[in-house]
């Protein structure tokens, strides 16, 4: 019985207690039903001894000199009209006067009259001449309230099995159609139960339960299943850890633990045929690419979230039974890909330095081959001021090295762009007391939107006492929309940005504050 499946032992399990219920109903209604025949029988022989022991005719003939000649045929006919099987009158001896046998008239009555003698009325089953039978004793009373005779009338125990048989074949045939009717609604459970476990046995679901469960909990990847009113059925490991969701979340609202944005499914929108110009604060690709890399679809449903100090890609796909969310841990990609972004930015500009230095040389070699030597020195005398110039403008307003690394990085990455960065006047910086890698998330992040969004750059960085200020302008359309800074904001609609998402995160966890005002982003971060 191991070896079949659950819907197989779910069917002779629930036919064995079909089967065990109806018994036991048909065993205890035959029982009853035959208790109720023999209260039954011997109501009506009581009944009839009574009616015989009061009538006038009883006492005349018991007066007579031959009592059986009047009392014969008055019993029989009273036995052949109240349905039992005997009317027995006899004396105070137990001598009949009569009997359904003639022969047995004169005879002696078998069975106990005791009780009756004394003027009671009592019931038996008792074994007489017609075999066992259920019977009542009457007295028969003379006007002064002596006993005259005694009356005796009863039903035959086999004319009350007969009955019962009767009944028996009538509960045969209801329980044979309850059996009917359990035996078919257990096959169609059994059926459907069949086509949701696909066949399989409790071993079968035990290790597909153990597997499932295995590999739900040992994925990095967070698994989370929404109800369609929310309530979150299913959550595993990887999600607790990706969004800090406590232990008891499974069977609560998604509103109620703050992961509404996240899970819950967002219509799909075709995309609009033309899109209007990025605004300075956010970077406008041309088309969407997956997480893990470009020229990758992304799927329409996939969003980037920052949650804490995560970045987060979650796809939310309905299903039948509500939405199936996955969460894939992009932060340490992204970090990478920032890295890679800016050595790529790096490498191109010096790639356009040298092919800006080679045209440089060949011209200073061909004026000096043509003889023209002072407009060669010149030449290259100019050239080596204007990237002194730059040079030196950047290190004398920013002392710090880091940013001024990257403003010199991204001066060279705007002139190749064609779009002029300038460094204010009064900015002043020297070595900041504060995470460099969040500063350069947020200066890089300002300048490489409004380099997208703009053709003049204006940086602005100065620290005094207390407080160091950020501000970064374009002549760019500006920003009006105050999601830029949430969650996987992008001027496309299509929930993939992160610059400005990862600026207002760094800006919160140094304990800044950032404003926008038209194309001006301006942040102050406590020191």
């Amino acid at each position: 019985m191991r070896d079949w499946s659950l819907a197989k032992q779910m069917l002779v399990l629930q036919l064995a207690v079909v089967v065990v219920t109806l018994a036991g109903a048909v065993t205890l209604t035959l029982v009853q039903t035959r208790d109720l025949l023999v209260e039954e029988a011997e109501g009506r022989a009581l009944a009839v001894a009574e009616s015989v022991a009061a009538a006038p005719d009883v006492l005349s003939a018991l007066a007579g000199p031959n009592p059986s000649a009047r009392l014969q045929p008055y019993a029989e006919r009273v036995r052949a009209g109240t349905g039992v099987d005997f009317v027995t009158i006899m004396d105070t001896a137990g001598r009949r006067y009569t009997h359904p046998n003639p022969s047995q008239i004169g005879g002696l009555f078998l069975g106990h009259i005791d009780r009756a003698l004394l003027g009671g009325t009592f019931t038996e089953t008792y074994t007489g001449t017609l075999g066992p039978s259920t019977r009542a004793v009457v007295p028969v009373k003379d006007p002064g309230g002596g006993v005259r005779a005694l009356v005796s009338a009863g039903i035959t125990v086999e004319r009350i099995d007969a009955r019962l048989r009767e009944q028996i074949a009538w509960a045969a045939l209801v329980g044979g159609v309850g059996l009917g009717v359990g035996a078919g609604g257990t096959w169609l459970v059994g059926a459907r139960l069949r086509r949701q476990t696909h066949g399989l046995g409790p071993v079968e679901l035990g290790r597909i339960h153990e597997h499932h469960d295995a590999i739900l909990h040992a994925v990095r990847e967070g698994l989370l299943l929404v109800a369609r009113d929310g309530t979150l059925t299913l959550c595993n490991d990887g999600a607790r850890t990706l969004l800090g969701l406590p232990s008891d979340a499974e069977g609560r609202d998604v509103r109620d633990l703050g992961i509404a944005d996240l899970v819950l499914p967002l219509p799909l929108e075709s995309p609009e045929p033309s899109s209007p110009p990025a605004p300075s604060g956010e970077t406008a690709p041309t088309s969407p690419v997956a997480p893990g890399g470009e020229g990758e679809p992304m799927s329409v449903r996939e969003r980037v979230h920052l949650v804490g100090e995560r970045v987060l890609v979650v796809d939310v796909a309905p299903s039948r039974l509500g939405s199936v969310v996955t969460l894939r841990d992009r932060t340490e990609l992204q970090a990478l890909t920032g890295q890679l972004d800016a050595e790529r930015g790096f490498a191109d500009s010096l790639r356009a330095a040298a092919h800006e230095a080679a045209n440089r040389l060949h011209t200073v070699i061909t004026l000096v081959e043509l003889g023209r030597t002072e407009q060669a020195v010149a030449f290259g005398t100019a050239e080596l001021r204007a990237a002194q110039e730059l040079t030196d403008r950047v290190m004398g307003a920013v002392r710090e090295p880091v940013l001024a690394a990257l403003l010199l990085g991204k001066s060279a990455e705007a002139a190749e762009r064609g779009t002029e960065l300038v460094i204010a006047p009064d900015s002043e910086l020297d070595d900041l007391n504060l995470d460099s890698r969040r500063v350069v998330t947020i200066v890089g992040n300002l300048i490489d939107n409004a380099i997208e969004a703009a053709n003049r750059v204006e940086v602005h960085l100065r620290a005094d006492a207390d407080t160091f200020v950020i501000r970064v302008s374009d002549d760019g359309p500006g920003l009006s929309d105050p999601a830029a800074f949430g969650k996987g904001w992008t001027s496309k609609g299509d929930g993939r940005g992160l610059g400005l998402a990862l600026v207002g995160q760094a800006v919160r966890q140094l304990g800044g504050t950032i404003e926008v005002a038209g194309s001006a982003f301006t942040v102050r971060l406590p020191l």
